[in-house]
């Protein structure tokens, strides 16, 4: 491999880091994932329900905001953005209390939504 191939594979990478749009979607697909392989029962299920809907909501909301019509939608579909994220921290901690053998992988996607979370809110100020 070339300089030039390492560095462009170093800025590649970089940019799928940085690239919000696939971010949003790949936690979505995890906690799917995640959520697919959860024991269902009358607990599990209202749960799974729930951190389904937030959790993909926050890559259809930022695809929203990506195409708001004005500076107030944009922020108002952040906002909406960071507070999916927020509620995805909620289910995924009661996910992880019901169903106690996927702590761990709850663990990582609680702190996936904690981090786009805080993404989210940076925005949403940084546009006042």
């Amino acid at each position: 491999m070339t300089n030039d191939e390492s560095s462009s594979n170093v800025q590649n990478e970089q940019d799928r880091t940085f690239d919000l749009e696939e971010r949003t979607s790949k936690f979505g697909e995890a906690v799917i994932k995640l959520c697919k392989r959860l024991p269902i029962n009358p607990i599990t299920s209202p749960l799974i329900t729930q951190v389904v809907k937030a959790s993909s909501s926050v890559g259809a909301n930022y695809g929203e905001a990506n195409d708001a019509e004005s500076r107030k939608d944009f922020r108002h579909k952040i906002g909406i953005c960071r507070k999916e994220s927020k509620e995805s921290k909620h289910f995924l901690r009661m996910i992880a209390a019901a169903a106690p053998e996927f702590r761990n992988e709850c663990v990582v996607l609680w702190q996936e939504a904690k981090e786009l979370n805080l993404i989210f809110g940076k925005i949403r100020r940084s546009t006042e």
